[in-house]
Order: C-alpha cells, then sequence, then structure tokens
C-alpha cells in the first residue's frame, strides 16, 4: 500500500527565503510608521517671524525688517498669520538679524533701556576687547592698566572701578588701528563710572555669572 502524502518538508533554503519574506514586511511597515511619524512632525512646523536685519530700539518695524521661516509650533513667536499686529509698532528692545521675534518685544512705544538702566558708550582701544565679542554678552569693564609701580592701592582701586552690564551694540573703527566704539547697558548709578574709565577694557564674565544686570 502507497503510504499518505507528507506535506512537502521545508528545507533550509526555504526557511531562509521565508525569513526574508517577513523581514521585508517588517521592514515596510517599520518603514511606513517612521515616514508617518516624519510627516506629522513636519506638518506641526509653522511659518514665523525672523528678522531680517538689526532694528534698533524705538524704531519702527517695517516689512523690509522681517523675512518667513518654519520652526516647530511655539506659542512664544509670532506667526507669519499675525504679521499686521506687529508692523509699524516700535521695537521695545534691540533686535537682532536671525532671531525669531516675540509679542513682548514690539509695543506702541519702546521702553529700552529699562527702568534703572543707562546705555554707555565706550572707545576701547586695539586689544581692550575679545575681536569676536557680540551683542548680548555679559560684560565686566575695567580701566586700563595702571602706572608701573602703582602696587596693591592700583589694585584696590582698579577692583572698585569694574562696572558690569551687557553689550547692546558695537561700531568698527573708523581708521585703522583706531577705538572700537561697544556700548554697554549698565546699572545707572555706575553709568558715570563707566564713562569715566580711562583706555577701558571689556571682558566677557562666564554665562552663569550674575554680576551684570
Amino acid at each position: 500500500m502507497s503510504s499518505p502524502e507528507r506535506p512537502p518538508a521545508v528545507t533550509g533554503a526555504r526557511r531562509r527565503r521565508v525569513g526574508w519574506v517577513w523581514a521585508g514586511v517588517g521592514a515596510v511597515v517599520v518603514s511606513a510608521v517612521g515616514f508617518a511619524l516624519v510627516a506629522q512632525a513636519v506638518g506641526e512646523r509653522e511659518k514665523v517671524l525672523v528678522l531680517a536685519r538689526d532694528v534698533p530700539a524705538g524704531q519702527v518695524l517695517k516689512p523690509g525688517d522681517l523675512r518667513v521661516g518654519e520652526v516647530a509650533a511655539d506659542a512664544g513667536v509670532v506667526r507669519l498669520a499675525d504679521r499686521g499686529t506687529v508692523l509699524g509698532r516700535q521695537a521695545k528692545v534691540p533686535l537682532v538679524a536671525g532671531s525669531l521675534l516675540a509679542p513682548g518685544q514690539v509695543g506702541m512705544s519702546a521702553v529700552f533701556p529699562p527702568r534703572g538702566f543707562s546705555q554707555v558708550a565706550l572707545a576701547v582701544e586695539s586689544g581692550g576687547a575679545p575681536p569676536d565679542l557680540a551683542r548680548g554678552e555679559r560684560v565686566a569693564v575695567l580701566p586700563g592698566p595702571t602706572a608701573v609701580g602703582a602696587g596693591a592701592a592700583g589694585d584696590d582701586e582698579t577692583a572698585t572701578s569694574t562696572v558690569a552690564g551687557t553689550v547692546t551694540g558695537m561700531r568698527e573703527p573708523e581708521s585703522a588701528g583706531g577705538p572700537r566704539v561697544v556700548t554697554v547697558l549698565v546699572e545707572t548709578g555706575a553709568a558715570r563710572r563707566a564713562a569715566q574709565l580711562e583706555h577701558p577694557r571689556v571682558v566677557v564674565l562666564p554665562a552663569e555669572g550674575g554680576e551684570a544686570p
């Protein structure tokens, strides 16, 4: 008698082929899920307003001062749809090119410098400040080198003359080797002291320092 038919045996090669099929199906599923997540993330990006150039405090915001950028949804920035609410208003603080525009940075009138603070323009000689000094950095303004032999008394005077503040503007030298004008926001009580410093030097403070306003 003939033996009953048996299902064909799955050879090793066929098992490998079946495994590759399932692996392929899994990869397709994973890719589809990943694509959906990426598409969802991209879909959440919104068009917002970015500063196209520097705008000093008090200046009226014009269309040419802004450009459009795309970022993830954020309630702290001005969206493109709200462009009409900021055009024609004054910048309350100095606005830096490339930064996102926030609602609180514009208004009907400028409130800069803030109450209790003043801006001081310092003529900083070559080598008196870091070459890559940038606006927004917290700095200490010190008098230039004291005369030789000043001793400890000179060190004490330097310590008491130091003024801390935040850089709000810079102007390059008008001629080769000339001084660079650095504008620093300081407490009003220290503004006169900062303005009277001879051969002022500007030193960047650590980011975590709390000395500067």
